[in-house]
């Protein structure tokens, strides 16, 4: 099986499926391949492209809207064409995600706990705060307290300053006295781990035959290579934004996010390159093709050949 016709089935698979996430995918390539290249491209390019995944024309320009509509998207028209962006809100939220999808494990733990105490807020507010920091990794390990080991703390306070809630939050932290073994299972309930592994056993599942097909023929055409690293952020990315990324002493021993890194980490820096080439030939902004990545681009996953 070469790259190709394994890019082919990958795609085949996620077309066929019974809810097709259109607005999530189109997320992925602005987070993925826009973001680093000026922001900006002409819609008609954004359909050219999603038509290799065998969306139609009418169901971009549908979830575009609705992006738009939840604050995600902005578009300017020049002429009769329409360029779309990110928002600054839709910006700052692709910034938490990217630093947590493309950088690297985190360093040793030092058993700290940082909890989050939500008594003070009203029920609506807390609700959203919760929720929010759900994205950035903590679990509730009891009403109305939340918790993470190792926390973005930059994520958590521009979170809470969006949400204007810093003021009345209580924030503290503490260490695990005794009773490790408790204190593993409580993580394992506190964040449904098995669910979480299960995930990531399905994505190494699914895409370790496109590194074999790799390893045995390096050479990879432009579209090919786009569809793969698209699809593969779009499902490392739905995986990895339910982890919270706990310290290995919390995990379980055969925990299967650490292959999955390794695997997402391998096949993009195998792609990446003539995906750019593919996104230089075919998207558009109003100022001509996309300009090149800039040098944060090149930082991900410890560094990508330029």
């Amino acid at each position: 099986m070469t790259i190709e016709s394994a890019s082919r089935k990958l795609v085949a698979e996620f077309s066929s499926r019974r809810t097709l996430r259109t607005g999530s995918l189109i997320t992925t390539v602005f987070g993925d391949a826009i973001a680093p290249r000026g922001g900006s491209v002409w819609l008609g390019s954004l359909i050219e492209a999603m038509s290799h995944f065998g969306i139609s024309e009418r169901l971009v320009r549908t979830s575009v809207f609705r992006l738009s509509q939840d604050g995600w998207l902005q578009s300017t028209q020049v002429g009769r064409r329409s360029y779309y962006m990110l928002t600054e809100d839709g910006s700052v939220r692709f910034a938490q995600a990217t630093h947590k999808i493309y950088g690297e494990p985190g360093e040793a733990w030092d058993g700290t706990w940082n909890l989050v105490l939500l008594g003070q807020l009203d029920s609506e507010l807390r609700e959203s705060v919760r929720k929010e920091l759900g994205w950035l990794g903590y679990g509730a390990l009891a009403s109305g307290v939340l918790a993470h080991p190792s926390p973005d703390m930059r994520g958590v306070d521009a979170t809470l300053d969006r949400l204007d809630a810093a003021a009345d939050l209580v924030i503290m932290t503490g260490h695990t006295i005794h009773n490790e073994q408790g204190m593993k299972a409580l993580s394992r309930s506190s964040w449904n781990l098995a669910d979480i592994d299960a995930r990531y056993a399905s994505f190494v599942q699914r895409f370790r035959p496109l590194m074999a097909a790799y390893s045995r023929n390096s050479e990879v055409e432009p579209q090919a290579a786009f569809l793969v690293r698209t699809l593969l952020i779009q499902e490392y990315r739905k995986v990895l934004l339910r982890d919270p990324q706990l310290p290995d002493e919390l995990l379980p021993a055969d925990w299967h996010g650490n292959a999955a890194y390794q695997l997402c980490r391998n096949l993009y820096r195998a792609v990446y390159s003539q995906a750019d080439r593919y996104l230089s030939t075919t998207m558009e902004t109003a100022d001509g093709p996309l300009p090149p990545p800039g040098p944060s681009f090149f930082e991900r996953f410890g560094g990508l050949e330029q």
